[in-house]
């Protein structure tokens, strides 16, 4: 299937989910609770991709396309997410994430890795960052990282957000959810093959794990977690109307972490500029590899 099939109307020039089953395959890894879908492509040093709350390791196609002939890419369905088991907790934490994230890293040998987080997969890796594991995490580098909404100050907010993710979700289930949400995550300018992309992504998700991942963003907070003690870096779509500029430079200074924009990009800027994220995520693998801090 195509996804001008899936979508009923013919934006693309080529069928990226053929490119998806060729250029960044899928398998399981399978434990005693359940398994973990990834996807996987390219030889040498290991990135580590984690997607937020309204996508899937799907959205990282075109990032993992130009890394793969200088790294080893990996990225996972989270929990409740494609063909990945949902976690046993109704209202998990970052760290229920985390050992999830970290049997799947024993799984695949990896020693040593460069953490990307995207949005809510920001929480997942500062928590494996800060974790009995943390030394096998050479560099962390977030994309728009979602804050939560965890703190005394923000759960208000919190649980107003969840309120309204609840709400959609009963009301127009998840591909209506895709319809309505997905066009915010992008900048005014994005493509028409972005947008589709974005939606497609989001039409994937299923209940059990969305419902997890609101539990996460709403009862969590990323500036719980410590300094980490490996080299840190934030990023932000420039038009980001999601987690906005201004709150992401917020989490950069509290984490004492290198900020930059990445131009003409919304929230999911692995979709909208994927160049431009790959050069940012090539550059960083760069540094973890020579020892260089931000």
């Amino acid at each position: 299937m195509t996804l001008a099939s899936f979508s009923g109307t013919p934006l693309l020039d080529q069928p990226l989910l053929e490119q998806l089953d060729a250029d960044f395959p899928q398998r399981h890894l399978v434990f005693s609770d359940g398994r973990t879908a990834i996807r996987e492509c390219g030889q040498g040093p290991a990135v580590v991709l984690l997607h937020g709350i309204g996508s899937g390791a799907a959205s990282w196609l075109q990032v993992a396309q130009r890394l793969s002939g200088q790294a080893r890419v990996v990225a996972w369905d989270a929990p409740g997410y494609g063909q990945s088991s949902p976690l046993a907790a109704s209202r998990p934490r970052a760290e229920a994430y985390a050992r999830r994230l970290e049997r799947m890293l024993d799984a695949l040998g990896i020693e040593r890795c460069l953490l990307v987080g995207h949005s809510l997969g920001a929480m997942t890796a500062l928590a494996c960052a800060s974790g009995p594991d943390a030394s096998r995490i050479a560099r962390v580098l977030l994309i728009s990282p979602a804050r939560g909404y965890g703190s005394p100050s923000r759960q208000a907010q919190g649980q107003a957000v969840r309120a309204s993710r609840l709400a959609n979700l009963e009301r127009y289930g998840i591909e209506g959810t895709a319809n309505q949400r997905s066009h915010h995550l992008l900048s005014a300018n994005a493509s028409p093959e972005a947008r589709e992309w974005v939606r497609w992504n989001m039409a994937r998700l299923n209940s059990q794990g969305y419902l997890q991942a609101v539990e996460l963003l709403c009862g969590d907070d990323l500036l719980r977690f410590p300094l980490p003690s490996m080299p840190c870096e934030v990023h932000c779509g420039e038009h980001d109307g999601i987690t906005v500029p201004d709150e992401c430079h917020l989490i950069a200074h509290h984490l004492r972490a290198r900020f930059a924009l990445i131009p003409r990009a919304g929230h999911a800027s692995p979709i909208e500029q994927p160049q431009a994220v790959a050069e940012r995520i090539a550059y960083a693998l760069k540094a973890s590899l020579e020892g260089v801090r931000p």
